[in-house]
């Protein structure tokens, strides 16, 4: 396949930057990128987005602006409903995708956001603490953790506007996975995005917690097998 048309577009977790998706993005090709949300550093990213429905405008165009054919969307945790939400946003401009998979997310129908963890650092981290513990204790340093921290609260902030519809049906496959340890995920939550599309359904399950299958070969391995049965 031509690495210039066709593309793994990477949806970060609440507070991430993309750079867990490193991994990934090694075994698939350089093909493969990262969204970037409203208000993550960078130059022309500005301030936070002010809603959900801004972080999923921004994602649409990013993807719009490149020349990508059939894109493969990959979310993890709050970035699979970003990804969700942009693929119905895609599909609505005509642009065709290849399939979604969407990663350590209960199904749209299943999603319960704690409403505490958005109210600030403090809860934020706690949350991290007790959903993805690596990701506070790995920073370089409190500036990081303290960075890190806000954005999570902002994120999920947004994500308690996410309200999914019957207007979000896709009809392209959708896959997900999940960490056999992963404390925000069940085999039977993770199932509830069947229901998301008319199209084929897959779910996976993956030795460790929330994020550890982004760096493990063998769910490398199962994504390649995604993108050559899906074209991509």
């Amino acid at each position: 396949m031509d690495d210039v048309t066709h593309a793994t577009v990477f949806f970060p977790g609440a507070g991430s930057f993309g750079t867990e998706f490193r991994p990934l993005a090694r075994a698939l090709g350089r093909a493969s990128w990262p969204v970037r949300y409203p208000g993550r550093p960078g130059r022309g990213f500005g301030a936070p987005a002010a809603s959900f429905d801004a972080v999923v405008e921004a994602c649409t165009e990013q993807i719009t602006r490149r020349p990508a054919v059939r894109p493969l969307l990959l979310g993890h945790s709050y970035g699979a409903y970003v990804a969700y939400a942009t693929a119905a946003r895609l599909r609505e401009a005509g642009v065709e995708i290849a399939a979604l998979v969407a990663v350590g997310a209960a199904g749209p129908g299943r999603l319960r956001v704690p409403e505490e963890a958005g109210t600030g650092p403090a809860e934020a981290a706690a949350y991290l603490d007790r959903v993805d513990p690596g990701v506070l204790a790995g920073a370089p340093s409190d500036d990081w953790r303290a960075v890190v921290a806000e954005t999570t609260a902002q994120d999920l902030r947004l994500l308690r506007q996410f309200t999914p519809s019957t207007g979000h049906v896709l009809h392209c496959p959708v896959l997900a996975a999940r960490g056999t340890e992963d404390p925000l995920t069940t085999d039977d939550t993770i199932a509830a995005w069947q229901r998301t599309t008319t199209g084929p359904f897959t779910r996976r399950t993956f030795p460790g917690g929330h994020s550890d299958l982004l760096s493990s070969p063998d769910c490398a391995a199962w994504l390649q097998q995604v993108r050559q049965t899906t074209g991509v």
